[in-house]
């Protein structure tokens, strides 16, 4: 049986928001030291401190928005320790992550300038757990204030004479968790409070996000959306693949073929979520004003052997490709709601697209997702149906997902996503409403041949896209044959 899906070319449904495809750094294990910062004076080829082979591979997916402090670090980071000359930085215990020292030598004008070089924008995390309201205010008005106060006045001693434009700001991290144990009830008041101080300055419009729930805690985001929608732009959303428990959650690699179908159940369970918490959010807010924003998401497996475990440091496999391609295309079903969402993390932690090793560099097969998948960003979002074969021991998973879309140019992009690492995918896909003559189309695609097929800095390029010719094409219809565990992305023109 093959699987169908119509895509009607003349029928819009919406706009895949560029930020759907944004990301998250936080001062976790490798992530900041060794992953984007190794300061002026490393050996590694640097601009400003940021390593170049790290900063082009994430030029080259056109990062749109970056997520920063954390995380549960956010909310023990006090913005003022790291400002200023580097050597008279206060030092920290990073107690959340390995108990190591944090010497603040990436503060808040390196972040700034790495989203500068980047030329994405950046989305601050502020500390309500164990911050003040005053220091949060004063650092939106250190970032953006472009008259004379004591906080642009010292701006401009540490050197930045303009202030920078920071549209997105989070009021606290996980404050049902390890941003302060709080109940619903009381982080709304928190939350109110706060964002009272956060001021817009000059042409600066703040776009102010409150923690939202854990999974599926639907009852924090009733609770906030009755007290607080008034004053809010975004509610998040955090939600981990975990195959396992939080005790033992599996391995990266070497991992069984129970272990995989559980992974891709679990990570499809993103698609209920953001529905019940989206059904909650319509009854305030019909007109979906407030966008939902899933600022930490990804596969969290058990840490590599070895690695300091509070690091969270793990591979990277076409299983992880997979997840990201589905969860992806999940978010563009839901793009009237969902504007905004970060996978955890950049570089070396949890999901990471990159993974580094002293002067060594691999992109993993999330990163290649990520590079196929940028045709998406800001494009049109087609209204499109699927009737799909299914898979997994019990037959309740589909076998493929798909997305499409068209871009500026007129360009159709079609991703198509086979879970079931066994077999191959027929699909028909058939265009209606084309404009245009004969259909031309092009293709590549990303596999492996073992269900933990990763990358290694020995062997960097094992998974990596190739170009996809496995499709034929009739009139408006294509016939696609997809390899097993694949992710494919077709680019379609009617000449």
């Amino acid at each position: 049986m093959a699987s169908r899906i119509v895509v009607n070319a003349d029928r819009v449904k919406g706009k895949i928001h560029r930020n759907l495809y944004g990301h998250f750094a936080e001062h976790l294990g490798r992530c900041i030291y060794e992953g984007l910062w190794v300061g002026e004076d490393s050996p590694i080829p640097n601009t400003n401190g940021i390593r170049n082979d790290v900063l082009e591979a994430l030029k080259r997916i056109k990062v749109p928005v970056l997520r920063w402090p954390g995380g549960c670090f956010a909310d023990e980071y006090h913005w003022k320790d790291g400002v200023g000359p580097r050597d008279k930085r206060k030092r920290m215990v990073n107690t959340h992550w390995g108990g190591v020292i944090e010497n603040n030598h990436f503060g808040t004008h390196e972040f700034m300038m790495l989203c500068e070089l980047l030329g994405c924008e950046p989305y601050i995390s502020g500390n309500v757990g164990s911050g003040t309201v005053q220091e949060m205010s004063e650092w939106v008005e250190y970032l953006t204030f472009g008259g004379e106060s004591p906080m642009a006045d010292w701006r401009r001693a540490n050197g930045r004479e303009q202030p920078w434009r920071v549209k997105y700001w989070g009021v606290g991290n996980e404050n049902w968790g390890c941003g302060g144990h709080m109940r619903p009830e009381y982080y709304a008041d928190l939350y109110r409070q706060f964002q009272t101080y956060l001021r817009n300055y000059g042409d600066n419009k703040l776009h102010k996000i409150a923690c939202g729930a854990n999974s599926g805690d639907y009852r924090w985001t009733e609770v906030l959306m009755q007290q607080a929608a008034p004053f809010m732009d975004g509610l998040s959303l955090h939600y981990y693949t975990v195959p396992g428990t939080w005790q033992k959650k599996g391995p990266a690699t070497g991992f069984t073929t129970d272990e995989w179908w559980i992974t891709l159940k679990k990570a499809l369970h993103m698609d209920e979520l953001i529905t019940k918490h989206s059904a909650i959010m319509d009854v305030y807010d019909p007109e979906k004003r407030i966008d939902l924003i899933v600022d930490e998401w990804g596969t969290w497996y058990d840490v590599e052997p070895g690695t300091n475990p509070g690091f969270l440091y793990q591979q990277n496999s076409i299983r992880d490709a997979i997840v990201a391609g589905a969860t992806l295309h999940i978010f563009h079903r839901h793009s009237d709601r969902v504007r905004m969402a970060n996978i955890a993390q950049l570089v070396n932690v949890l999901q990471s697209v990159i993974l580094t090793e002293g002067e060594r560099m691999l992109l993993t097969p999330t990163y290649h997702v990520f590079d196929l998948f940028k045709v998406h960003q800001d494009a049109e979002l087609l209204d499109s149906h699927e009737s799909v074969e299914r898979t997994g021991p019990e037959g309740e998973l589909p076998k493929v997902s798909a997305s499409a879309s068209r871009a500026a140019d007129g360009k159709i992009h079609i991703s198509l996503v086979n879970l079931d690492f066994e077999s191959g995918a027929s699909v028909e896909v058939e265009l209606r409403g084309l404009k245009g003559g004969r259909l031309e189309a092009a293709g590549m695609t990303l596999t492996s041949d073992r269900i933990d097929g990763h990358n290694t800095f020995d062997e960097p390029e094992r998974v990596k896209p190739a170009p996809f010719r496995g499709f034929r094409i009739e009139g408006a219809r294509l016939d696609v044959q997809l390899p097993p565990m694949s992710v494919t992305v077709l680019e379609l023109t009617a000449e």
